[in-house]
């Protein structure tokens, strides 16, 4: 029942933003494509540092990542990697209400990943990202909230507020759905849990492609983007 009640909780807030993401593509790309700190339909968006020119990002993957922090830990994380952004974790953190906290300039280069080493096949074809999906080619967005137990998984609020993430920063950096990766994927890592599969995969079966006016599917969580201040 907890299952089907995630599944249902997802469907409806899919449902609430759909039209707004979908009603205009020219608009979207415009506004994925913008500097400064675009607002975006379906996202609550908090900017630690502004966009710039997405051209000069180095930006061809996107890597999904579960990061053992409770619950209100996000800004909290953001704000270290805003000092530090070349210290471990991630350009994008997400908390378990689905904010979105920018921490970093976007072409700045975290320390994520462990420079995908996974090459047994088991989720994916490796051949495709063994040494080649790296830090240095990928941005990273950190999902909050699996600690203590670190096989919960996210939240509905995660789920749909990655969804409308992830539309926009492959439309920002023109990165098709088959460039968006679980962090086990490409990366050996904890055997208690895939991290980053479930979100990984709902991302991909949008089916979404950078300059298309309507993806199979949009979710999101109704809100606003608001400046770091706010």
């Amino acid at each position: 029942m907890r299952k089907l009640g995630h599944l249902i909780g997802t469907a409806v807030l899919a449902a609430a933003s759909h039209g707004a993401l979908a009603s205009d593509g020219a608009d979207f790309g415009r506004l994925a494509r913008g500097a400064g700190e675009p607002q975006v339909p379906g996202l609550r968006m908090v900017y630690l540092s502004p966009l710039g020119d997405p051209a000069a990002a180095p930006w061809k993957h996107i890597i999904l990542h579960q990061t053992e922090g409770p619950a209100g830990s996000a800004r909290g994380m953001a704000n270290a990697q805003a000092r530090h952004p070349a210290k471990r974790g991630a350009t994008l953190w997400v908390e378990t209400d689905g904010t979105v906290y920018w921490a970093t300039p976007e072409t700045a280069v975290t320390l994520h990943g462990d420079g995908a080493n996974r090459n047994d096949n088991k989720y994916i074809d490796n051949s495709k990202t063994y040494r080649q999906v790296t830090r240095a080619n990928s941005i990273g967005v950190e999902f909050v909230g699996n600690f203590p137990d670190v096989r919960r998984p996210p939240t509905e609020e995660q789920f749909a507020a990655m969804l409308v993430l992830v539309r926009f920063l492959q439309e920002r950096y023109g990165i098709p759905p088959d460039r968006v990766y679980a962090h086990n994927w490409i990366d050996y890592k904890d055997h208690r849990y895939c991290e980053g599969c479930s979100l990984a995969e709902r991302a991909r079966a949008q089916g979404y492609r950078p300059g298309l006016a309507e993806p199979k599917t949009a979710s999101g969580v109704a809100g606003r983007g608001i400046a770091a201040g706010q």
